[in-house]
């Protein structure tokens, strides 16, 4: 589609025993959650068999594109917390710098900066000592924990992920 360049679709964070921690939508109202839901579970098959083949490399780059819109790409951090960002390819209107890019595709390195990003959030977010990150696994959690939510609930994470989803571009190098 002329004049269209990718954004972001999906950021998820995803805990160590594969359970969600969070997901934030890009625009949140014209987005469907559930499917959302599904594209993220079924990159943690492709975490699961590239796992043994990965060096000290955190960059999954691109999991898979999963029509000719929508790419999944990911990120894994030494905790074992991985960030997936859905791109769509024809996100948002294309401004002189992102027509450019767009012409020319995107590369997994156009997704560094959000990565990088997402990263510094949730090391600012466990630096935080009222955040327990075990109270958010399924596994750790008693029984009077289940009944909340083990999702990241923190506002200044979640203004970051939506930050990070919203300023995002091919060629930004600074978020």
């Amino acid at each position: 589609m002329a004049g269209r360049a990718p954004s972001i679709a999906c950021i998820g964070v995803i805990g160590k025993h594969n359970n969600p921690l969070h997901i934030s939508l890009f625009p949140p109202d014209e987005r469907a959650a559930l499917e959302f839901s599904f594209l993220l579970s079924s990159s943690l098959d492709i975490f699961e068999a590239r796992l043994p083949h990965k060096t000290a490399d955190q960059d999954f780059g691109l999991l898979q594109a999963v029509d000719e819109r929508l790419a999944m790409y990911g990120w894994l951090t030494n905790t074992g917390v991985k960030f997936v960002i859905i791109v769509d390819m024809e996100g948002r209107p294309a401004t002189a710098e992102t027509k450019i890019s767009a012409a020319v595709g995107l590369r997994d390195a156009d997704l560094k900066p959000a990565f990088r990003a997402l990263q510094t959030a949730y090391i600012e977010l466990l630096r935080n000592p009222f955040y327990e990150p075990d109270q958010h696994s399924p596994l750790t959690a008693n029984a009077e924990q289940r009944i909340g939510s083990t999702q990241i609930t923190s506002r200044r994470f979640i203004n970051q992920v939506k930050r990070i989803g919203d300023l995002w571009a091919p060629g930004v190098s600074d978020l």
